[in-house]
């Protein structure tokens, strides 16, 4: 056997050795990578719109075909009421996804519109020339709109099935902190910051659907915080979020903003702490659980604390528990990276900027050497003079703009 037949066949081992799951996939990679379908050269400058409806529900797939090649596709899933067929919400979606682009030379559909021929001169004039709107029949335009489909198709059932198996969480979420419902609104709190440098709150929102980003929610923390006062930082958040939704709460008692839910990261101290705030603020119609993470901060082994209940853990393989953490990881995540974006944005504005004579280079050696601008603020003439990149001028100008009054020769 020649050393190509030799390394062919050992190559051929390998691949069938493979896990069938990625065998499957490089095989379907292999054919997508040569399917005229997926890349039809005859086609030119496309998008390919097709829709599908299951129970109510509908995805729509567009493929963005540009050069006869396959640029990419995404799912979309409009909200329309349960009645309207699929031409309907087809001939809507289209209206609203070319509002602010042009529409290329082509759109292909799936599903003939009432009013295909209006809607293809209102493209025609969007995009000042020809665009076609067909519904083709056969050949290689039609694979490519079945193609498409089979995705909607396929998008869709995933997203109900994920529905399903949320729903299912949810009930289990119920069950086990004795709710009398599924929580609809899961509201999940934490904070942010650095000895109480630049601190920040978030909420976070999930429901049936997932994690609802829309709503998520970030609080400039405005109080003074001591370090480690994460109780205060939780008041002032708890407070500016119920507050507004108690007022929208009585001007609309069916409001959608209400949450059923409120997970707090931490154990029996800020349950006791976010019962007391809610309780000032007359609210008695929401759940309150603390999750605190187990010993050695084990993920895992988190101990459960809600009213009328003992501390509780979960199973360590239990998906209501992997669900539970889950919220309160994108939480953290969340408030990590609004505390980094407030950091980043503190440092580029400060006080320095107010200093004559003080620009970027100085402010960042400044800022570099003392850590932020309350450790340049608090230093002494001394510590300014020694500072890197920084002349006795300047240091002498930094220490009498924040120390007015005082004379240098002072001994300051």
């Amino acid at each position: 056997m020649c050393s190509t037949d030799a390394f062919i066949a050992a190559s051929s081992i390998r691949f069938l050795l493979l896990p069938t799951a990625i065998r499957d996939r490089l095989r379907g990679l292999t054919f997508v990578q040569g399917n005229s379908v997926v890349n039809p050269g005859s086609l030119g400058d496309a998008d390919v719109i097709a829709a599908w409806q299951i129970a109510g529900q509908t995805c729509i797939q567009v493929f963005f075909i540009r050069g006869g090649h396959n640029n990419g596709n995404r799912p979309f899933y409009p909200v329309h009421a349960k009645t309207e067929d699929t031409p309907t919400v087809l001939a809507a979606f289209i209206a609203q996804f070319y509002d602010d682009k042009p529409p290329p030379p082509q759109v292909l559909i799936n599903s003939e519109l009432a009013e295909q021929d209006l809607i293809a001169e209102a493209l025609t004039l969007k995009a000042g020339r020809k665009v076609e709107v067909l519904t083709p029949q056969r050949g290689e335009k039609h694979a490519v709109v079945l193609h498409a489909e089979t995705n909607a198709r396929e998008a869709l059932e995933r997203k109900l099935a994920e529905s399903a198996s949320q729903a299912k969480l949810l009930d289990n979420v119920a069950q086990i902190f004795q709710m009398p419902a599924p929580p609809q609104r899961i509201e999940v709190y934490d904070n942010s910051h650095i000895m109480g440098t630049n601190p920040y709150g978030v909420m976070i929102v999930a429901g049936p659907d997932g994690f609802i980003k829309a709503a998520y929610r970030k609080f400039g923390i405005r109080g003074p915080v001591t370090p480690g006062d994460d109780f205060g930082m939780m008041r002032e958040m708890l407070q500016r979020r119920f507050t507004r939704a108690l007022a929208e709460r009585e001007q609309d008692p069916d409001a959608a903003n209400w949450p059923d839910l409120l997970l707090i990261d931490g154990g029996a101290g800020q349950l006791s702490a976010v019962q007391g705030i809610m309780a000032d603020l007359g609210i008695d119609d929401v759940k309150i659980v603390a999750i605190a993470k187990g010993p050695d901060r084990d993920a895992g082994r988190e101990w459960f604390y809600t009213e009328g209940m003992e501390p509780f853990q979960l199973p360590p393989r239990d998906p209501a528990l992997y669900f539970l953490q889950r919220l309160r990881d994108e939480a953290h995540r969340f408030a990590i990276t609004t505390h980094r974006a407030g950091r980043s944005k503190a440092v580029s504005q400060s006080e320095l900027d107010e200093i004559q004579g003080i620009g970027a280079t100085r402010k960042r050696a400044l800022l570099n050497h003392f850590g932020s601008a309350r450790g340049v603020k608090m230093a002494g003439l001394p510590d300014l003079e020694a500072a890197p990149g920084i002349s006795r001028e300047t240091a002498r100008r930094v220490y009498a703009f924040f120390h007015p009054g005082v004379r240098m020769d002072s001994g300051a």
